[in-house]
This record gives C-alpha cells, structure tokens and sequence, in this order.
C-alpha cells in the first residue's frame, strides 16, 4: 500500500468565538482543520487538529524548501506505506525540522499519525485500540466541557441543565474565570450546591483570556495557592492548565499546597519529554495529551506508557469534533487505568455532526468505537458545503 495523496483540508463554521462574560454555552472555534490521506487501495485516513487552520495547510501543502528540515508534510509522505507509522513520524519531524518541531508543525504531523492509524486499523479490519494491543473498557466517562458562566445563578442554571441530559461529571473552564478570586470560589461553589456531592466537578483556569485588548491572566501563585485550598473544601477533582504551560516550576509550587486536588495540564505540549518534564519537575497528577497536538497517537500512546509507569492519571484533551474523540477513546481503551474522556458540548453542529454516525454520550459514558480504524465515518458531503480551503 502507497500513500497517493495528502490533503489539508479548512472549513469555517462561519461564526466567531463569543465574548466569554457574555457566553452562555460557547459556539466554538470557527474554523477546523482537517487532514486526508488517500492511498493506492482506496483506503482514506481521516483526523481533525486543533490549530490555525490557515497556517496548518501551508505546512502540508508549501513547496520544497530545497532540503530536508525545509520541506512539507505531503513530500515527506507521498509514496510511502502508511502502516510504518513509526518510520514514517520520524521522517515528518525531520522533514519540518527547522520550523515545525514545535507548534504548528507538529500538531499537522499529529494529525498525520492519526490519519495514518486510521488507515492502519482499516487495511486489517480492526478498531485502532486493538493495534495499539490492549482494549480493557468497551466505554469511557465522560465530562460536559463547556464554559464559566459570568454569574453563579448562571452556573447553577448550567450545571441543572448537563444533570438532565445524562453527564455525571462536568468540566467548567475559562470565561470570567481567573480575574477575581471571590468570584471564582463563589462560582465553583453555586456549581457544587446544585450538583450535590456525588457529581465530580472540574475547573480549567485558562492561562490566558481571549480578549483581545487584554489577553493577559497574570494572578500570582500565591493567589493560585489560596485557590485550591478551597477548591479543595468544595471536592473539586481537578484544577486545570491554570499556569504558562512553560512554567512547570510553578505547577510543583502550587502542587506542594494540594491534598486531594489533582493538577492537570499538557493539552499544549509536544512530545514525551515534555510530559515526562510535567510530571518529574511539575509534579502534575494528570497528563493532558491532545492527540492531534502532541505527535499523535504513535506519542499519546508513549505518554499513556510513561504515566501508567508513574502511577498518574492520563486523560486526553480532546475539544474538537468526533474524529479527536475516536481517537482519544481508542487510547483511553488502551489505558489500564482510565477517569474521563473530554466531551464537547459547543453548540456548533460541525464539531460534533461533522461524521455521519455521531459519538453520542449516554448513561454519563462513551462507547469505545468497533469499527475498523477510528470507527468513525468523516460525512464528506459536510465537508463539502463547509470547505473553505
């Protein structure tokens, strides 16, 4: 089998992100980035990456640099046999060497690696936790993510509202979080009141607003420290990517203050250096790898390794559309030890119709998918009408 194409794909929902003091449940991201690689038996790869998706095509599609390091993802790939994914990681990360290694250009090669587990599970007819060699679960918790609401009647209102569609643990984050401590605590506090104590609760910081005149969070760590004292009052699980995601010697500070509250973070990084990193130095309960930003599923399986080995929690970020929650509950299959997967709960159709047979949550779980491959079917006719490039 022959890689014979490799496409980046841009659609555009066609409305922007909305003010979080003004935010009920978010839209989501306008545009998404797919990727699709086509071999010469006929067997597609499909994955979704979360990142600018204007700048993601010009890593696949950008004429050759005349050297390795300079090169694109679509030279380093045409030709080749998809199921040496190993191979053929090492091959992308060198191709982009000089200006993918990190950002951007990694998370195009995550998507790669994705699509090409993709293939891998097709072309042998088995759903991609069996080739990652261990499905202990045939479902996975699932958490509501969604948004901080601005007032704590507006929280409480939000939290009924995920209890009687079936989620038994949810995940507030950003918004008018992180600005004022008194109102944080009396945020999580509302939310705690109206879920009762058997619900689990999540906060995700945000380590920087989305204004654009301010985009800036600069709380100091001994504010962050009296914080989870009293998240911890409240039964809070976790407190999440609340810190520079560089500053893992801040995450240790914080750490040395908590008991029964796990810090989680991870969802920017690349690679398993910097996790193992977050771990030794940061002293982070849980690792947070985004499969289509931390070198895919050949990496997020070396982080699942590394935090099974650690005796800490990995739970991948997975904020997109069903693509990135097949294949984060492929390795949450994998994991002998799995809490939650990541649910996106935006109101924008794309980012959870975009396959013709929808990931539906029941019950408070996800079915592990069965199908060969990601064991999700791209809908290619919504592609169409929302291609923009």
């Amino acid at each position: 089998m022959r890689i014979t194409d490799v496409e980046a794909v841009v659609l555009d929902t066609g409305k922007d992100y909305p003010n979080p003091r003004q935010a009920g449940e978010a839209h989501g991201v306008r545009f998404i980035s797919l990727i699709k690689i086509s071999t010469d038996e006929g067997i597609m790869g499909w994955s979704d990456i979360e990142t600018q998706p204007h700048v993601g095509k010009q890593v696949v599609d950008a004429p050759s640099g005349g050297a390795v390091g300079f090169e694109s993802l679509r030279r380093a790939l045409i030709g080749e046999d998809p199921l040496e994914h190993e191979h053929l990681w090492q091959k992308m990360y060198r191709y982009v060497a000089y200006y993918g290694r990190q950002g951007v250009g990694m998370q195009m090669i995550s998507g790669a690696d994705i699509a090409m587990w993709d293939i891998a599970g097709k072309a042998a007819g088995v759903p991609v936790c069996t080739l990652l060699g261990a499905k202990y679960r045939d479902t996975v918790k699932a958490y509501a993510s969604t948004l901080f609401r601005p007032t704590p009647d507006g929280m409480k209102e939000a939290v009924a509202d995920y209890l009687r569609r079936g989620f038994r643990a949810i995940k507030f984050g950003w918004g008018v979080f992180g600005d004022e401590l008194d109102l944080d605590v009396r945020l999580v506090r509302a939310a705690r009141e109206e879920a009762g104590d058997e619900i689990t609760l999540m906060v995700d910081g945000g380590w920087y607003r989305v204004d654009y005149a301010a985009p800036y969070k600069p709380r100091p760590l001994k504010d962050w420290i009296r914080l989870v004292q009293q998240l911890e009052e409240l039964h809070i699980f976790w407190l999440e990517d609340f810190l520079h995601p560089e500053n893992v010697e801040g995450y240790a500070a914080v750490a040395a203050h908590t008991r029964t509250l796990r810090l989680a973070a991870g969802e920017q990084l690349a690679g398993v250096s910097e996790f193992e990193r977050l771990c030794d130095v940061g002293r982070v309960d849980v690792l947070q790898p985004d499969l289509s930003r931390c070198g895919g599923l050949t990496i997020g399986k070396q982080i699942a390794d590394f935090a099974t080995r650690r005796q800490i929690d990995c739970v991948p970020h997975a904020w997109l559309t069903d693509l990135l929650k097949a294949s984060s509950l492929h390795l949450n299959a994998y994991l002998m030890n799995s809490q939650y997967l990541e649910y996106n709960v935006s109101s924008a159709s794309l980012l959870n119709n975009l396959c013709i047979e929808p990931i539906v949550m029941r019950d408070g779980v996800l079915p592990v998918p069965t199908k060969p491959g990601l064991g999700v079917d791209v809908n290619e006719e919504i592609v169409a009408r929302y291609r923009v490039a």
